[in-house]
């Protein structure tokens, strides 16, 4: 009886109490589920808090401390200030100046900036692993005015997503899985992951994740 007793408190010293197990560790695998499908956060979950480095215009005229001329400093876009009280919509994506990316994904959430806005979204943001130069390079060359852009060069915000794959196949390295969300308040609400969620993936698809998709759910979720 007594050893019963002692191994039985033993057992208990090594029982995480739920509070301390993630959202993922506490969600059982899906039957068919990759491991890297199952890395990926899902609705409901907290998205990862993490800021990113951007290059911020300060005008024209404006110079460095050594007197040379540069519109940009470096400056941070924080987890607050894009999440905190708001419901945003962010749409990812494997690149900047890719053909989808450059011809659809993008262009196309520009063209329905204000519907989107005006279906209960504070802000819609472009998420790429690229950094900060790309990316500002890109917003101009596809001369975009309303989509606010977030460059996640390290990748931990996408890694944190469960999102970050391999594109050595196309000589990418680690990039962005394609994806779209709407996040209420820090905590996903609805997520549209496009198929064949894989590292090297032959093609890229191009079906759910779409600014046309996004407006459909938003109008359905205001009725």
């Amino acid at each position: 009886m007594l050893v019963a007793l002692a191994l039985a408190v033993a057992a208990s010293a090594f029982v995480v109490p739920s509070s301390r197990l993630s959202l993922r560790q506490m969600t059982p695998p899906m039957r068919g589920m990759t491991q890297l499908q199952m890395a990926q956060l899902r609705e409901g979950s907290m998205v990862p808090q993490v800021s990113w480095p951007i290059r911020q215009y300060m005008g024209s005229t404006y110079t460095t401390a050594d007197g040379k001329p540069n519109p940009y400093i470096w400056s941070e876009m924080t987890f607050d200030a894009v999440f905190r009280g708001k419901r945003v919509v962010i749409f990812s994506l494997p690149g900047a100046f890719t053909p989808t990316c450059s011809s659809a994904h993008l262009p196309r959430y520009e063209e329905l900036y204000q519907e989107i806005k005006g279906l209960g979204v504070d802000e819609v943001y472009c998420l790429s692993v690229n950094d900060a130069f790309v990316m500002n390079a890109w917003k101009k060359a596809q001369n975009i005015g309303a989509i606010k852009l977030i460059p996640d060069g390290s990748g931990k915000f996408t890694e944190g997503m469960g999102m970050l794959v391999d594109k050595d196949n196309l000589g990418f390295g680690k990039r962005s899985w394609r994806y779209a969300m709407v996040v209420n308040d820090g905590v996903i609400e609805k997520l549209f992951v496009e198929p064949g969620f894989q590292d090297n993936a032959p093609d890229d698809p191009y079906e759910v994740s779409d600014a046309d998709t996004m407006v459909a759910y938003l109008r359905a979720a205001r009725r």
